[in-house]
């Protein structure tokens, strides 16, 4: 269960109105709340205290934005596009599923990179490329863009850098602030990008995270590949739709939700509780004899009784009718 106790770092008004206690947290299912698409893509570009609200409307994120813009059509697979912090790497760009990272990307090659690499799929052929592995971990910090999200972000920040510490995984996850991911309302918003058991790399998006989240994505997604239901919005590569249907599937024919962690029998009772039943008090089922023949024996309701004997002694009355009428003709 998520707590919002603790986090002294945002003061108790912005807290309130833009942090993790502001009345809309948790107040919308957020399942399938992403658009379906197949690729990710990171321009590494100043700092987030320096980007403004729309930073894909400057500079080398705004040569990539428009590229995107005009040659949708012509891209193979969805692609969407977010900067992240620089870090002394302004130029440098990240591609997910695929695992790579483009170095110093001027504004003058962009276009033979987005030829090369994003449209027809090929290395790019000025190259400066190499191979990244581990996880990412993209916090949206985007201060400029939405106040919630400046509030939100760097205490969630904060917690990852002091969890993944304490836990030795910094040569194995790298964590980077960026921009407006969509639905500021969801804040924090982050992405993660992680191998599954088999090595697939898969991006996950969560939202309404806070600093207590940060142990159990930790703990439960990165280290074990284990969703986390409550705060998840959608996945990389996920058809729209899937992550809607994927929820329907955790509720029991009879409308009733699924409890998690119940360790009692099937049903918790018919007093206004859960049921996972279609019908808690259905009839039994025909009891099949085993045999040459199969005999199938189901007990009768009253009705049915009541009904047999009206057929029963109307057949016996129209019998004695007949048999009465044989007798005074002979």
């Amino acid at each position: 269960m998520t707590t919002v106790d603790n986090m002294s770092s945002v003061p108790a008004s912005e807290d309130t109105e833009f942090g993790f206690k502001r009345p809309e947290m948790y107040s919308t299912n957020i399942a399938n709340s992403i658009t379906s698409y197949g690729r990710h893509v990171f321009v590494l570009y100043k700092t987030p205290e320096a980007w403004i609200s729309h930073v894909e409307e400057e500079g080398l994120p705004q040569r990539f934005a428009t590229l995107l813009k005009d040659r949708k059509s012509d891209l193979l697979v969805q692609t969407k596009l977010n900067v992240c912090e620089g870090g002394g790497s302004d130029g440098d760009v990240l591609i997910f599923p695929d695992m790579v990272r483009y170095k110093g990307i001027k504004d003058t090659e962009v276009e033979s990179f987005f030829e090369d690499v994003l449209v027809n799929g090929k290395p790019w052929r000025s190259g400066r490329e190499e191979k990244i592995s581990g996880t990412f971990v993209f916090v949206c910090t985007h201060a400029s863009r939405d106040k919630r999200c400046g509030v939100c972000g760097p205490v969630i920040l904060e917690r990852f850098v002091q969890e993944i510490g304490s836990r030795g995984l910094s040569d194995q996850i790298s964590l980077k602030r960026c921009s407006h991911v969509g639905q500021h309302k969801y804040a924090g918003n982050i992405i993660i990008f992680s191998p599954d058991s088999a090595g697939k790399i898969s991006g996950n998006w969560y939202g309404y995270v806070t600093p207590d989240d940060v142990p159990e994505l930790l703990d439960q997604h990165i280290a074990k590949g284990e969703i986390i239901q409550r705060i998840w919005r959608g996945q990389m590569g996920l058809a729209e739709g899937v992550a809607e249907k994927e929820h329907e599937q955790r509720v029991v024919p009879n409308g009733n939700p699924v409890v998690e962690n119940f360790t009692g029998g099937c049903c918790q009772g018919a007093n206004g509780s859960v049921s996972c039943c279609q019908n808690e008090n259905p009839k039994p089922e025909p009891v099949k004899k085993e045999g040459k023949c199969d005999i199938w024996f189901q007990p009768l309701d009253k009705e049915e009784m009541y009904l047999g004997a009206a057929v029963v002694g109307a057949v016996a009355t129209i019998a004695m009718i007949g048999y009465t009428f044989f007798k005074r003709s002979g």
